[in-house]
């Protein structure tokens, strides 16, 4: 019964992405805005279909679990113990999927691009980590009177910029390789890396439920030391797996090892007390290095498109929107809480571009540039979740700030651009890696 149960709701789950997606693709938005919408309406906030333990609703209610019980031999007594099964095999598939959704992150960002513009990028990223962190946490302490660890957790989920979705409105708007583009990009990078470590950070601070700062100073130490020492013995790693990729000749020569690589790295940085996805980040970030990433990539993404999804959908599906519901007078308060966030949101990446002191830029791109979080914010809601840390309201104000900001992206960017400055040429460092990185490292890329 439960595999039955499992398959069916698999099937829901993946209906609901590819249908979200693709709706959302026609208005050319983001697909994962689709299935993190579609997880909303096939979830708790409106037809039920999937529902999950810690959700605050009786998964044994769900109509999932009403049509196993009408199809099939499945008891009324039973069903409790069904639904928990389902959900915990749903819950795990839905780790493993942001496992490989950070390995897949970590392939793609390459450390070398910064070098040619490390100095802004970084100022961005800092900026952009600092501002949303620092004015989100007071505003939710002093204005609405949240406790300290859920107002600090609640504020580092606004501090990441998605990668995927900033280069994929970049690309679409032709301004991917402008020197705009690449502090844009770089920055996304570089304030992945910084949330990732916040993450872990405010993560175990909620699991330990109180702030000691020696264990703050160990999960930072750590957590820096864990990124920097893959970077710095990455070399020694990837031309060991290349090495062990080369001798091997049967199926899955080389992704096998990859997710070997990758799962043990999710296992050290989990018993050293820092987040898995801290761990195939670091991974991704290794392989990125080698002269197979190309193909890779390629190997990854089918099995990405398999399992991220069932993450996205399923963090939807746990989201109650009703509780900002403003008919509601008990809900105000809430909803008053999301539009806070949103804002702070906003603005908290628009200033980073007044910390890039060149006048010749389009520092107003820049900024808008960095506004939209998804993954790495819904990340956070996830492990919030899953800690008890955050409140329905909570939960359901960083899943409409991460909805808004992706939806709001692409036109305040193409808007920005328009205004704004023409973008500027990349300079000579910065062509010279985009041509080194377009010829690949020697394995015949081009």
């Amino acid at each position: 019964m439960v595999l039955e149960t499992v398959l069916l709701s698999l099937v829901v789950i993946y209906l609901a992405s590819k249908v979200g997606g693709e709706l959302v693709n026609k208005l050319g938005l983001p697909p994962v805005l689709g299935e993190l919408l579609g997880g909303v309406v096939i979830g708790n906030s409106v037809l039920h279909l999937l529902v999950l333990q810690d959700s605050g609703v009786d998964n044994a209610q769900s109509l999932i679990i009403s049509l196993m019980e009408i199809t099939s031999d499945l008891s009324k007594s039973d069903a409790s113990l069904v639904a928990n099964a389902q959900s915990e095999v749903i819950s795990v598939l839905s780790e493993l999927g942001v496992i490989i959704l950070l390995f897949e992150i970590g392939l793609e960002s390459n450390f070398q691009d910064l070098l040619a513009i490390g100095i802004p990028a970084t100022l961005v990223a800092v900026t952009g980590v600092t501002v949303p962190l620092v004015v989100g946490s007071w505003g939710l302490i002093a204005l609405f009177h949240i406790s300290t660890i859920p107002a600090v957790f609640t504020s580092a989920a606004m501090t990441a910029t998605s990668i995927g979705i900033t280069s994929k409105i970049l690309s679409e708007l032709g301004f991917l390789n402008s020197v705009e583009g690449k502090i844009i990009l770089g920055a996304s990078v570089i304030d992945d890396v910084l949330g990732i470590i916040v993450l872990t950070v405010v993560a175990s601070l909620t699991r330990d439920g109180e702030i000691d700062f020696a264990r703050v100073a160990y999960l930072i130490i750590s957590a820096s030391s864990f990124i920097l020492g893959a970077i710095i013995f990455g070399n020694l790693l990837n031309k060991l797996f290349v090495a062990i990729a080369d001798r091997l000749k049967t199926r899955g020569e080389i992704v096998i090892p990859a997710f070997i690589f990758a799962f043990l790295m999710a296992y050290i940085a989990s018993i050293i007390h820092l987040e898995t996805i801290l761990g195939a980040f670091a991974a991704g970030l290794v392989l990125e290095e080698t002269d197979k990433r190309k193909e890779l990539q390629r190997l990854v993404t089918p099995i990405a498109d398999m399992l991220v999804p069932i993450f996205f959908v399923t963090i939807g599906a746990k989201t109650s929107l009703g509780v900002l519901n403003p008919a509601i007078p008990s809900n105000q308060a809430g909803l008053a809480m999301a539009i806070f966030l949103i804002v702070v949101a906003i603005i908290g990446k628009v200033v980073t571009g007044l910390v890039v002191f060149n006048p010749e830029l389009n520092r107003l791109a820049i900024g808008v540039g960095m506004i939209p979080r998804g993954e790495v914010g819904l990340v956070f809601v996830n492990i919030g979740t899953a800690n008890g840390v955050l409140s329905q309201p909570l939960e359901a104000s960083i899943i409409l700030m991460v909805i808004i900001t992706t939806f709001l992206a692409s036109p305040l960017l193409r808007l920005a651009f328009s205004v704004g400055q023409n973008p500027t040429v990349p300079d000579a460092a910065t062509t010279y890696l985009t041509v080194q990185r377009e010829r690949g490292t020697g394995n015949g890329e081009q």
